[in-house]
């Protein structure tokens, strides 16, 4: 039409995408897989560890074990929650009135009842979820009470075996704990049900609870109210295995008050708290709240009244008036017990009047003993080992060595060993990368021992065996360690015959590239070759290299959990291991060999220990610590000894009690896991010890239960303690060590320590056992000096050592100038003479620098009040005893100084000789040190060799300049002096 406005186009609508419906499923399923798939890993990893150990059925009885419990008591918590929901829903009442309190409730009845079903079941699946995982928990409980077996030992007060205390009593306390927590929740859930649906009016003018809700709510009470019955019934027993403070901590097992008015309390409150549950089941057929409320009023009145006010009363106005009478018969029953079940029962104790005189020849009949006195202390030398035969920084040794016994000439000597291990940390760091780290630097290489008696002129130890490859008298071995205490967390090893070898084995000049390069040919490990595994382990460890890696082939195997007690641990889950693990070359081959023990903590009357700080002494760190599965424990036997395979991680699990009862009950429960004591070889025989923990646990338990008459215990006045480590920091170890106790034919490898009193810091006994397989072995000697002699103890000769003039001086010469510092080695006891020596090496090592280490110069020595030092034991003794002990040590003496020019006065120039044998020595290190800065590994070289010509020098000068600067004594640079009274 003419002069209409044509149309303008209409503007497309803008549709605006829609958000995809399958992205939150897509991502909940995903989260889903992946939360799987890593479940999935870490259990088939673990299966396939434990199959290549040939443990798998400790694996298997585990698993079953705590998915039978997860299932059943998972389904008694959820099933027993959403049948009391269901339950009080259909007793709901359909009349609930119209107040304005079910007016408010019934909005949430309309929100809730749609989901109702989904509700209860969510709540009852977690609930089930949570106690599933704490019945799961329980599973070494469940097994012990599954597989129990008897002590043929009864408790003196219910004459029940201990297995009942020990094996059943825990499982049935968990049982009736667990049940109460379902009768709880589920009595909550009732509470909260028939609120919601009416059964339950808290504002109604009427009836407040209905009769079907009252009867629902009386039969849960009753249960609860029964349950209770039950407890205080067991608790009965609990009595015998109750723990409090009393004349000594740890103090367990029934006392005058717990018979005579706690016990039948106890019994009073399971008899009352029945008649309740009855009252409480009878109010299905009589209606009404009167009874069951009296009954249970009674009952929480008792438990006041008989279970905490009569005891408290007989204990206040009974018992302390005539406490150390009335309580004779049950303190002589703990005595019993805790002897009994600590192995105390047998200790040989003698009265030991130590002489303090020392006289000519008085060690003639000693000469086995102080032959065999170990100078080398294994807590200070692993720097020195670390020097000699550390051979590259990647090559590491303990902080602490170890004592083993060889073979050496024909005679059984004290060793000090350690094992070359891998420490990644000292790989330079340009050479850190996941190939060097896990396919390259794979395992250490070598054994080194050292005669323990004695050490080299320059104070270096004396080697047996050393050296790369192993050079020494020890015998032919497999020396790769893939297994060891400080092994990586993982390696990769293995490849096809014919393979060109990646490993590196040992540093080697006479090989082109300077190594000498190896395959593994073990059995240790899990196969990775396939994708799946690869694809399994790369998940593990989270580490993608594993599956793309060409390094890694078809004959390829993964070596992880290597740590030796650790090994241990996961296929024996049940033992307690040892803190101190330690290496030994048995029948070709190097094995670690650990201790390990079973425990209880339900041994009735029997005092507890926690491991954790009866085991503490100033060597205990982190890597040597007890591993308990439960620190808190009464009863204790070293059941097991354990070997693994240096080589290829081959675990061995040997009986060594075999009568133990707790023993008994662990191999039924994992059959096949261990073997019998005759599959033990003479050569691992030869290397097995007493334990150190247990002697530990022993010496602190005999230091009060040495006393076994019980007014005598009750008054405490002789009790001892363990003396505190002079030279270090919390008690002093105890010490492997090769002596002849008064009352034995020869000498013997032993484990001593000295215990001093309560409160006073001299000796008050010496105390050992046999640690060496076969003859007396594992029995305790205790040597009890009379309350009348003052003998010192431990402390008191450190004191008198450092306060000495004249050890003071010599020691001075060897520090002068602040060029080296002095550590004083392990302080030795030795009942010797019909007294007892004091034995302290004293090592010098550099004040500064990375490369100090100590060596042994000196030997202290202490009789009575005599003290002596020497630059060897047997000079020392025979400054003691009057110019002869009358025994040899066998020491190698040090380098004799050579005689003055001719016409020169003895003192004339020494000490300006010795000044100048120190500048030499700080200018050597000095110049060490900025070679080693620079990178000139040649030049540093060099000048240790100057630094340690430098420093034996020096040593030899201040032994000259006080042989020629004191009174002459039978032996050069002795001096003899008497100590101050302690």
């Amino acid at each position: 039409m003419p002069g209409r406005r044509p149309r303008r186009p209409e503007r497309p609508t803008r549709i605006l995408p829609r958000r995809p419906k399958a992205l939150l499923p897509t991502l909940a399923v995903l989260i889903g897989l992946i939360i799987f798939f890593s479940v999935f890993t870490n259990f088939w990893t673990e299966l396939l560890w434990y199959r290549s150990v040939g443990y798998s059925g400790v694996f298997r009885t585990r698993l079953v074990t705590r998915l039978l419990l997860f299932l059943v008591f998972g389904l008694i918590m959820g099933g027993a929650v959403a049948g009391t929901v269901y339950a009080a829903y259909r007793l709901r009442p359909s009349f609930r009135g119209a107040s304005a309190e079910q007016q408010s409730l019934d909005r949430y009845r309309m929100a809730i009842d749609p989901f109702r079903r989904l509700i209860v079941i969510g709540i009852a699946a977690l609930l089930g979820l949570f106690g599933g995982l704490a019945a799961s928990g329980k599973w070494r409980t469940w097994l012990q009470w599954r597989n129990k077996v008897s002590f043929g030992v009864k408790d003196p007060q219910f004459h029940k075996d201990v297995s009942f205390y020990a094996m059943t009593l825990p499982w049935w306390r968990f049982v009736i704990g667990f049940l109460f927590a379902v009768v709880i929740l589920a009595l909550i859930a009732t509470v909260v049900t028939h609120y919601l649906y009416g059964g339950i009016r808290l504002q109604s003018p009427g009836e407040r609870v209905s009769p079907a809700a009252a009867a629902h709510l009386s039969v849960l009470l009753g249960i609860f109210v029964l349950l209770k019955a039950v407890a205080y019934w067991l608790d009965r027993y609990g009595l015998a295995v109750a723990s409090e403070r009393f004349v000594v901590s740890g103090w367990t097992g029934l006392r005058y008050r717990d018979v005579n008015a706690l016990l039948p309390a106890k019994t009073t409150l399971a008899a009352i708290a029945l008649i309740c549950a009855i009252l409480f089941f009878a109010n299905l057929v009589r209606r009404g709240w009167l009874l069951p409320g009296i009954g249970f009023g009674l009952l929480v009145l008792s438990a006041i009244l008989i279970g905490g006010v009569y005891p408290a009363i007989v204990q206040q106005f009974q018992v302390k008036p005539s406490e150390r009478q009335l309580e004779a018969k049950f303190i002589k029953r703990n005595i019993d017990a805790t002897r009994a079940a600590y192995g105390l029962r047998e200790v040989d104790i003698k009265q030991y009047n130590a002489q303090t005189t020392a006289t000519e020849g008085q060690l003639r009949n000693d000469a086995d003993t102080t032959a065999s006195v170990r100078l080398i202390d294994p807590a200070i030398v692993s720097p020195t080992y670390k020097q000699d035969q550390q051979v590259r920084g990647f090559y590491e040794f303990p902080d602490t060595l170890d004592v083993d016994r060889y073979k050496v000439d024909g005679q059984t000597r004290d060793v000090v060993v350690g094992v070359r291990e891998l420490d990644q940390e000292g790989i330079p760091a340009n050479q850190r990368n996941w190939i060097n780290d896990h396919l390259v630097y794979t395992h250490g290489f070598g054994f080194v021992a050292a005669r323990g008696n004695t050490r080299q002129a320059d104070g270096h130890p004396s080697y047996l065996e050393a050296d790369i490859p192993p050079k020494g008298t020890l015998g032919e071995f497999e020396p790769r360690v893939y297994y060891g205490e400080l092994s990586p967390s993982y390696s990769i090893v293995g490849a096809p015959a014919g393979s060109t070898a990646a490993e590196l084995d040992y540093p080697d000049d006479a090989q082109p590239n300077g190594q000498a390069n190896t395959t593994y040919g073990g059995g240790g490990g899990v196969k990775v070759g396939s994708f799946f595994n690869k694809l399994l382990y790369a998940v593990k460890y989270r580490d993608e290299k594993i599956l793309l890696s060409s390094g890694v082939n078809k004959d390829s195997r993964i070596l992880y959990d290597r740590q030796p007690r650790e090994r241990v641990e996961k296929v024996a889950p049940w033992l307690t291991v040892d803190s101190n693990t330690y290496p030994a070359i048995v029948d070709g081959k190097l094995v670690w060999i650990i201790d390990g023990y079973t425990t209880t903590s339900g041994y009735p009357y029997s005092s507890r220990r926690t491991l954790g700080d009866v085991t503490a002494t100033s060597l205990t760190t982190e890597n040597r610590s007890v591993i308990a599965p439960q620190d808190t424990v009464n009863y204790i036997r070293n059941s097991v000894k354990a070997t693994v395979d240096a080589y290829d991680g081959t675990v061995t699990l040997y009986a060594w009690d075999e009568s133990d009862p707790v023993l008994k009950m662990w191999t039924k429960a994992f059959p096949g896991t261990v073997k019998p004591f005759a599959d033990i070889t003479p050569g691992l025989m030869a290397h097995l010890r007493y334990p150190e923990d247990l002697f530990k646990v022993q010496r602190d338990l005999l230091a009060q239960y040495h006393v076994t008459d019980a007014t005598a215990f009750y008054s405490g006045q002789d009790f001892w303690r363990v003396p505190t480590d002079p030279t270090g920091d919390g008690d002093q170890p105890p010490y492997y060590l090769t002596i002849r106790m008064p009352d034995q034919d020869a000498a013997n490898f032993s484990l001593t320590s000295t215990l001093v009193p309560n409160n006073r810091q001299n000796l008050a006994a010496f105390v050992a056992v046999d640690a060496n397989p076969g003859g007396d072995y594992g029995k305790l000697r205790v040597l009890e000096l009379p309350r009348n002699t003052v003998v010192p103890g431990p402390a008191q000769v450190q004191n008198n050592f450092r306060s000495n003039t004249a050890v003071s001086q010599q020691l001075n010469l060897l520090t002068r100038g602040g060029q080296s510092t002095v550590r004083y080695g392990n302080l030795l006891t030795l009942p010797v003479g019909g007294g007892l020596l004091y034995v302290e090496p004293v090592y010098v090592e550099g004040a500064t620098g990375s490369a100090t280490f100590p060596l042994l110069r000196l030997v202290l020595v202490s009789f009575g009040d005599k003290i002596a030092i020497n630059e060897t034991l047997q000079g020392a003794l025979n400054s003691i005893f009057s110019g002869n002990a009358g025994t040899e040590t066998g020491e190698q003496p040090p380098p004799s100084g050579q005689p003055p020019p001719s016409g020169e006065q003895p003192n004339a120039n020494l000490a300006a000789q010795l000044d100048a044998a120190l500048s030499d020595a700080q200018a050597a290190y000095n110049r060490g040190q900025a070679a080693l800065k620079d990178g000139n590994f040649a030049a540093y070289g060099t000048a240790q060799k100057d630094l340690e010509a430098a420093l034996r020098r020096a040593a030899d000068l201040s032994r000259r300049l006080n042989t020629t600067s004191t009174t002459p004594t039978p032996s050069p640079t002795a001096t003899t002096t008497s100590a101050a009274p302690s």
